[in-house]
């Protein structure tokens, strides 16, 4: 049988069929992803091969080719990567400029890896009912930043509904990934986005701002009139996987477009002489953090070092 992964609880997977039955899943033992060393080497988005035992339960033994995946490294396994979503249209990242403030760093770590795996991302600034005109002057300089390098962002808020018709009409007949750090509001928002009650939501952990984890596993929901939403637990560092030194650059499109007029072809923009991308963060053309994120990647090969950076 075939079907489509819509759930992953870390002890099972949920398949659905064309025809609609759900089947809770095991995979296989000996099941391995060539070159992939993950700690789920199956995800939701995945298209499935599996058997049904006598007791109804499902047995994966072969995923269909992926078009694209978002993958992170693991959090507690610095040698594991962790893939949190497979075959996407697109990806939105949930953040905020307050309640809690989502860094720069997680922001262009995060696009630099949809960058990577071939996924179309758009900026979803949350909460704009909190903000306060200092807030807004902030955001304003975000979009502008982000706008201008070429992503999409939108503003929107749970509370009052701005923003949420054009966002809800952007998910139509799309595979969209919803992410972001916790406490962002992500889960309150595919709620009012799909029009029921589906993601838990939580509160604000008092102490220094942040969100505690109220989904703990990804699950796809179906959105009516076409189209799927994947939630997923929310993460607080982001680390890259696997993004050779020389390509780097490759994934942070304003530097990538610098780079052309670069003295050496191997320059790396760090300290070479005739550096065009040195230039361009010296006269403002390239945003300084934008710079910071792209030396932080291109450090990530000292292990553990994302998550100093990204709290």
């Amino acid at each position: 049988m075939k079907g489509l992964v819509i759930k992953n609880t870390g002890s099972w997977l949920e398949v659905k069929t064309d025809d609609g039955q759900t089947f809770q899943c095991k995979v296989k033992g000996t099941f391995r992803l060539k070159g992939i060393r993950s700690t789920n080497p199956i995800s939701v988005g995945d298209n499935v091969v599996f058997s049904v035992d006598s007791e109804g339960y499902g047995l994966i033994s072969e995923i269909e080719d992926r078009k694209n995946y978002i993958i992170r490294k693991s959090s507690n396994l610095s040698k594991h990567s962790q893939i949190i979503a497979a075959n996407l249209d697109q990806v939105l990242l949930v953040a905020t400029i307050v309640h809690p403030e989502t860094s720069t760093m997680f922001i262009d770590r995060f696009l630099a890896t949809a960058e990577a795996y071939n996924v179309e991302a758009c900026i979803v600034f949350n909460k704009i009912d909190l903000l306060t005109d200092e807030d807004k002057e902030y955001l304003k300089s975000m979009r502008y930043l982000y706008e201008g390098i070429g992503y999409k962002c939108c503003e929107v808020s749970s509370l009052t509904g701005e923003g949420v018709k054009e966002l809800r009409d952007s998910l139509k007949d799309k595979v969209t990934l919803f992410s972001g750090n916790s406490g962002v509001g992500k889960s309150t928002l595919i709620n009012t986005l799909l029009g029921r009650e589906i993601a838990k939501t939580g509160e604000i952990s008092s102490y220094h701002d942040k969100g505690m984890h109220t989904t703990t596993f990804s699950e796809m929901y179906e959105i009516d009139g076409g189209g799927y939403i994947i939630d997923t637990p929310g993460i607080k560092g982001f680390g890259t996987v696997d993004f050779k030194r020389d390509e780097v650059s490759h994934y942070f499109p304003e530097i990538f477009k610098a780079s052309a007029d670069c003295r050496f072809n191997n320059c790396t923009h760090v300290h070479e002489p005739g550096c065009a991308v040195l230039k361009a963060v010296e006269e403002h053309r390239i945003s300084a953090s934008r710079y910071t994120s792209y030396i932080s990647v291109m450090e990530d090969e000292s292990e553990s070092k994302y998550r100093e950076h990204d709290r």
